[in-house]
């Protein structure tokens, strides 16, 4: 399978959602720009923000979009056009509901489960095979709590745990780059002591 070329972190703009937990993905692309050297322009022909970094030697593009959480399919499949990459070449990271606080977890297609990014994007694509980084948020246990949960700031410790499993997931990056998902996978699933 080809190596990964576009990562895409899926957020809200605007600075009253910067530290929500619905921002995990940009969350993420921010700290591997902060970790090697990449600063984020706006790119108004894809809708977004951009940031071209070297991971294991490979280029590879950073992507915010700049549109809602809900019309990011609009970026992303501008950026894929432009830039002639296949969706199997993009890694989507997003927070995510179903996994514990401060996990991270790798997965390649399936469905988008009430993630509204993945849906708008997987309508735009008409499919959903792209990688996807599963950023942990927990649940607040109850259905009618999910609205205020994503769109509300962690707690300083949820936050450090979220951090963490941000690390955690860059550290693997160079094999998913590489094209080596199952060795990236293996490390990034496998509990540290």
């Amino acid at each position: 399978m080809a190596g990964l070329r576009l990562i895409v972190g899926l957020g809200n703009p605007g600075p009253e959602h910067t530290r929500t937990r619905h921002n995990a993905g940009f969350w993420f692309v921010d700290a591997l720009a902060d970790r090697l050297g990449g600063r984020f322009n706006v790119d108004s022909k894809l809708f977004g923000s951009t940031c071209r970094v070297e991971i294991g030697g490979q280029p590879v593009w950073l992507l915010k979009p700049a549109t809602f959480m809900n019309l990011s399919g609009k970026s992303v499949t501008a950026a894929l056009r432009f830039w002639k990459f296949e969706p199997a070449q993009a890694l989507l990271a997003h927070d995510e509901l179903d996994l514990p606080t401060g996990t991270a977890r790798l997965k390649f297609d399936g469905g988008h489960g009430g993630q509204n990014g993945l849906r708008d994007i997987m309508r735009l694509l008409g499919h959903g095979g792209f990688h996807r980084l599963r950023i942990g948020i927990g649940h607040p246990g109850h259905k009618d709590k999910v609205t205020p949960w994503v769109l509300g700031r962690p707690s300083g410790e949820d936050e450090t745990l979220i951090l963490r499993a941000i690390d955690d997931a860059i550290d693997v990056l160079p094999l998913a780059v590489a094209g080596d998902y199952s060795e990236a996978m293996k490390r990034l699933h496998t509990k540290k002591d």
